[in-house]
């Protein structure tokens, strides 16, 4: 066996989980099939809750002054500034360059990213996986612990693990092209034309994103055949506007098919992203997604590798993943169909828009559309916390070390004992996890009166490296059994943290 994990893929999801497996301790390779970056980008940003994923890893400064954008739900929009938490995602960012800065970060952790690498098969046995993959100097093999799929939607892994793709084949397409010089009238979210929808905003460095849904054409699932003609001639019939003598940079398509992965693991085989659920396009939540599926696997499997894992928390990847993937297909499809639909659909968009104005019915559907709704099930904790994420702007002072944000305390990937009590018993809330430092961090303060004020912010909490609320105080069972259940048996040698 010469590697803990092998990860196919070095798209945003596989090189996510890779980040998190080394920082976890594990020893990780990724391995993909294209020579080069291909420059193309699917993807232009990313939801709240992956930006602020980003931040728990110190990644989210390295995207330099990014835009914060509104949200919408099936093109019908959400104010977000009237709601308490903050709902806001990253626009304008281009996949490409969220994957030139998670691939430098895996150089700095050590990690190789072997391009031009394609996996061609695996065998599995109850101890590791071995992998065949052809590459520059001809076929090979590499053994490891576990392997995760990060592939795409038409994933090798996934196909050969034998895990059915169940869900809906294509109904509809759309065409998409970046291009310079287009001159055509900004639509950030899209505007309704007859005959289908159209969207143009600004991408990077005057290069627009230009989408088309045109209610006539059949779903084009055979890209090859794509011509720029063909969207620049819908664009014009639709809009009255010419995109022909733009510059063109990407041309791609896609359509609203839309499945998910029977089960996310198959032995010693997991899945991720694409691999794992694919669906129509909408507001950045796949690639988002698939960033948490990374963070949420990461830190179990290395766990496990490292040998200090409970058992059954390799399970619980698919347990709290699995139907957050199913809602995401749930809420991908509704919004589809609201946003896409023709004038018969109109009556129900004018519903949707006076209920979003009902702060309830906003702040549900943000928390769907940025990721922040997703809730873990901790076992005792009862907390109104317990499973959600923790806020990541929380402020704790502590003395001696001045004040630090929540996402501060989880840039190492390791969980976190923030004790929030003064007093005898705030040392033996921090004395609780003495048995468990070698895995799990305590910090020692008390709540940023600015930041706590009326949040009901929890005496102390238990984060989980992917920053989830895995106990809090009161209102939860005993610590001991929390960080037990977690982060495995205490060791009979304690060294300091």
């Amino acid at each position: 066996m010469t590697k803990d994990a092998i990860v196919v893929g070095a798209g945003p999801v596989g090189l996510m989980l890779a980040g998190e497996l080394r920082l976890g301790g594990a020893d990780v390779a990724v391995y993909e099939k294209l020579p080069a970056p291909s420059g193309e980008s699917r993807g232009v940003g990313f939801t709240r809750r992956a930006a602020e994923i980003f931040d728990q890893r110190q990644l989210l400064d390295r995207f330099g002054e990014v835009e914060w954008a509104q949200g919408h739900f099936g093109g019908v929009r959400i104010d977000f500034g009237k709601l308490d938490d903050n709902h806001f995602s990253v626009r304008g960012i281009p996949q490409f360059h969220t994957e030139e800065i998670l691939e430098a970060w895996l150089r700095e952790l050590g990690v190789t990213v072997h391009r031009n690498h394609e996996i061609t098969g695996f065998r599995q046995n109850t101890d590791e996986v071995t992998v065949q993959f052809t590459g520059p100097d001809g076929a090979g093999e590499e053994s490891a612990r576990y392997l995760v799929g990060c592939d795409g939607a038409r994933s090798l892994v996934r196909n050969l693990a034998g895990i059915d793709f169940p869900g809906w084949g294509a109904t509809r397409g759309m065409y998409m092209a970046d291009v310079v010089g287009s001159g055509v009238q900004p639509r950030p979210i899209g505007e309704r034309v007859e005959g289908g929808m159209v969207m143009a905003f600004d991408l990077q460095n005057g290069v627009d994103r230009i989408v088309i849904h045109d209610e006539n054409l059949r779903p084009h699932e055979d890209r090859s055949t794509l011509r720029f003609t063909d969207i620049a001639d819908a664009w014009q019939r639709m809009t009255g506007e010419s995109l022909h003598q733009a510059e063109v940079r990407w041309i791609s398509s896609f359509t609203d098919t839309t499945r998910q992965a029977s089960a996310y693991r198959a032995g010693r085989v997991f899945l991720a992203g694409d691999a794992a659920h694919i669906h129509m396009p909408a507001g950045a939540q796949g690639m988002s997604v698939g960033v948490q599926d990374a963070v949420n696997l990461g830190w179990k499997l290395a766990a496990d590798i490292t040998g200090w894992a409970p058992q059954g928390l390799l399970d619980t990847y698919h347990s709290e993943r699995h139907p957050v993937g199913r809602m995401l297909m749930r809420n991908t499809r509704a919004q589809t169909r609201l946003y896409l639909s023709g004038a018969e659909m109109e009556p129900l968009r004018q519903v949707m828009g006076e209920l979003v104005g009902i702060p309830e019915v906003a702040r549900h559907l943000a928390g769907i559309v940025s990721g922040l709704d997703v809730r873990y099930d901790m076992g005792g904790a009862t907390h109104p916390l317990a499973g959600l994420r923790m806020p990541p702007d929380q402020v704790l002072r502590r003395a001696g070390a001045g004040r630090v944000r929540i996402a501060e305390l989880l840039h190492t990937g390791r969980p976190v004992l923030v004790v929030a009590e003064s007093g005898a018993a705030g040392e033996a809330t921090a004395r609780c996890a003495d048995g468990w430092a070698d895995r799990v961090d305590v910090a020692v303060g008390t709540w940023d009166d600015a930041a706590a004020a009326g949040t009901g912010l929890p005496q102390s909490v238990l984060l989980r490296p992917d920053g989830y609320v895995a106990w809090a105080a009161p209102g939860s069972d005993s610590l001991p059994a929390a960080l037990e259940r977690w982060f495995g048996r205490p060791r009979s040698t304690v060294r300091a943290a």
